[in-house]
């Protein structure tokens, strides 16, 4: 019995002293350092630097680094200005070729118009001079077109201020003719989508009611 107890109380002794050790392991044992990132490091040496630096060596690095943005700026700036012209002598070499097309294309009419003036008139009647010219007129007209150039103005369309410019008005014979062109007095040109010139005409309104006409 007492061999019992005292197996028991060694037991015990044993196990405080384990609780102890394990204590002390974990409260007495020194804490490892942690390492700091190469980032906090790189902040924290730069932070350092700063505080070190002098006001000259601080002129010195913000005027260096202005120098090194006026020119990265001026290097900009001569980019663009070459990039502008060269986009402005493109489109100018762009607008020659297209007018130097459009006068090849009727340089056969001109030929035309050259052998009806070049006629006698002692040798040929009026009729055929009239007939070369509308030829002639026909051909330009026809490679005109094929460049773009659009008729405005005809009889009986709606009349449209955009297009057309009214400067005279005629009585409509029926209701239906309202506000419809009656005659063209020069034809207008639109070149693409832009307007060269409005055509000039005569447009229909309605006759004046016997009211009006009694005032």
């Amino acid at each position: 019995m007492r061999k019992r107890k005292q197996d028991h109380k060694v037991e015990i002794e044993e196990t405080v002293e384990e609780t102890d050790s394990l204590d002390a392991g974990k409260d007495g044992a020194p804490e490892e350092p942690v390492a700091e990132t190469p980032a906090e490091a790189d902040i924290e040496d730069e932070a350092h630097s700063a505080l070190l630096e002098t006001p000259e060596a601080v002129i010195q690095r913000v005027t260096e680094q202005l120098d090194e943005e006026r020119e990265r700026y001026l290097r900009l700036a001569a980019e663009f200005d070459n990039f502008r012209k060269r986009v402005d002598r493109q489109r100018g070499e762009n607008r020659q070729n297209a007018r130097a097309e459009v006068v090849r294309s009727i340089l056969e009419t001109l030929d035309n118009l050259a052998r009806v003036t070049a006629v006698e008139g002692s040798e040929t009647s009026v009729a055929d001079v009239i007939a070369g010219v509308q030829m002639v007129e026909r051909g330009l007209m026809r490679e005109l077109e094929n460049a773009g150039l659009v008729k405005i103005g005809n009889v009986d369309e709606p009349f449209d201020p955009n297009d057309h410019e009214a400067v005279s008005t005629a009585i409509a014979p029926d209701e239906e003719k309202v506000n419809l062109i009656a005659a063209v007095l020069q034809v207008g040109y639109r070149f693409g989508k832009n307007l060269l010139r409005p055509a000039r005409v005569q447009v229909y309104v309605a006759a004046p009611s016997e009211a009006d006409s009694g005032e």
